[in-house]
């Protein structure tokens, strides 16, 4: 059953409150059939410099609004979404490809930010501090940094700009996304349902196109941009900072992972396999979060790949409205890419439990891989696939040295029943986040970020904020 989503279906950016359109337009395709969705306005660099004018020029306004007004305009964009929590979600579910269960899952997320940030925008507390005597006191003030840029990417793209946003508005900033051009209509209809609640015109405004590095050098240059906010690959996102330098602006990354998921032979198998189901195959593992390499203590190892194998074989896939468990990959090329890495690592001696073999297109079968060793390019790289990988470890030094064996430092995944194993291994692992006996770690009470070149700064929770907002110190004497 379908719902009718052409009311939300913007025909392109919202700047300033008004909808831009323009004669180049790019086309955006159902990522299951391949058919045409529909085209939108194809902004351009000058377009993003309106923008960034535009929310620069609302921010002198925006700013002087209380943490309540702020609140309540939060509350009402939230629900907006929830009211068209179906015309959102098989909107998604076209542009990007997951099944719709998952995208209504994904609406829910995102606007569970925006109810939490509506919450936290009224509780920006500074301090009172005794000074160095009796007539003197230390105010510490809490300031929004000023017009906030961000550049969002296709596997989340309504989560991900609502974490974004919301914060930015809570805090009393003005935002400039832009999505990828993958899936902008997401972005879109967040942007539209905004402006209904009342959002004034500049505080929120969404550029689309395919320029991504001129619309970027755009947001990172602009000495009006105070704080730039990218969540994408490392490659993209070390560029990005570099670019962000000259004018010193506040930037948070949140960039790829390569999660291990640990499993000592003392947990709970059952639980463990439903652990790796929902870690690995949610969005067909396009997410930064995915586990991609399943580390397995030998006495346990067969028990955990028998029960997971089952598993796997029984996923479906098709398209994304029709109820599978995987929907396609954002593209042809990503499958490929995904089916190198299969290549290669059987190649260079794992096993291949899983009979189906890719035939090209989008969807990938998925894949069980044993006998992956830590030398392989699969276990160093992040996967961005349906594709587990296995490897077995013998003790806890080892689960420990395997799984740090990466550049990357998003997520971890450990589970064990014992209780102090939890702790002291939690402690070994450099990664911002870890789920111990629970795969389910998004939150958005929870600080999300990594760590080493997974990135910095937190989304999300009390430490949201953080990012968005500046102290002043104000010294008061002589009275």
């Amino acid at each position: 059953m379908t719902t009718n989503t052409t009311s939300l279906m913007m025909p392109g950016s919202l700047i300033n409150g008004e909808w831009h359109e323009s004669q180049s337009r790019f086309t955006v395709r159902d990522k299951a059939s391949g058919a045409v969705l529909t085209e939108v306005s194809n902004a351009q660099p000058q377009d993003m410099a309106r923008a960034v004018d535009a929310a620069h020029n609302a921010f002198a306004s925006w700013r002087q609004t209380t943490g309540s007004e702020r609140s309540k305009l939060l509350m009402a964009w939230y629900n907006k979404l929830v009211a068209h929590r179906d015309e959102l979600a098989e909107l998604l579910c076209r542009e990007q490809g997951k099944p719709l269960a998952e995208a209504k899952g994904e609406i829910d997320y995102g606007a569970g930010y925006v109810r939490w940030f509506a919450g936290e925008a009224e509780r920006i507390n500074g301090d009172i501090l005794d000074g160095l005597h009796a007539r003197q006191t230390v105010q510490v003030v809490k300031k929004p940094v000023g017009v906030v840029g961000a550049i969002t990417p296709w596997n989340f793209p309504n989560a991900m700009i609502a974490r974004k946003a919301a914060a930015a508005l809570a805090a009393g900033c003005t935002f400039v996304g832009r999505p990828a051009s993958e899936t902008p209509l997401s972005a879109l209809a967040m942007a539209a349902l905004a402006e209904q609640a009342g959002v004034p015109p500049g505080v929120l405004n969404m550029v689309t196109g395919t320029d991504s590095r001129g619309m970027g050098e755009v947001l990172t240059q602009s000495e009006k941009v105070a704080k730039f906010s990218f969540t994408g690959s490392t490659r993209v996102g070390q560029q990005l900072i570099r670019d962000c330098a000259s004018t010193v602006k506040r930037v948070s990354m949140e960039l790829g992972g390569n999660a291990p998921f640990i499993v000592f032979s003392d947990a709970d198998i059952e639980a463990a396999v439903k652990g790796a189901m929902l870690a690995k195959f949610r969005n067909a593992g396009q997410t930064c979060v995915c586990a991609n390499r399943f580390l397995v203590q030998a006495d346990c190892h067969d028990a955990f790949v028998d029960a997971l194998s089952e598993k796997v074989a029984a996923l479906t896939q098709g398209n994304g409205l029709e109820g599978p468990d995987l929907g396609p990959l954002i593209s042809e090329q990503a499958a490929a890419n995904v089916n190198n890495l299969v290549s290669q690592a059987l190649e260079e001696g794992a096993d291949k439990l899983t009979q189906t073999a890719w035939s090209g297109g989008a969807f990938y079968p998925p894949t069980l891989l044993t006998g992956v060793t830590g030398r392989m390019a699969i276990f160093n790289e992040e996967i961005f696939g349906p594709v587990v990988t296995v490897t077995p470890f013998t003790d806890e030094d080892e689960a420990v040295r395997l799984a740090n064996q990466t550049e990357y430092g998003l997520a971890a995944y450990l589970y064990t029943q014992d209780y102090t194993r939890m702790q002291r291994v939690a402690s070994q692992l450099d990664f911002g986040m870890v789920g111990i006996n629970d795969a389910a770690i998004s939150n958005p009470a929870a600080p999300f970020g990594g760590v080493k070149q997974s990135g910095f700064g937190r989304e999300g929770s009390r430490y949201g904020l953080d990012d968005y907002l500046s102290l002043q110190y104000r010294c008061l004497g002589g009275y």
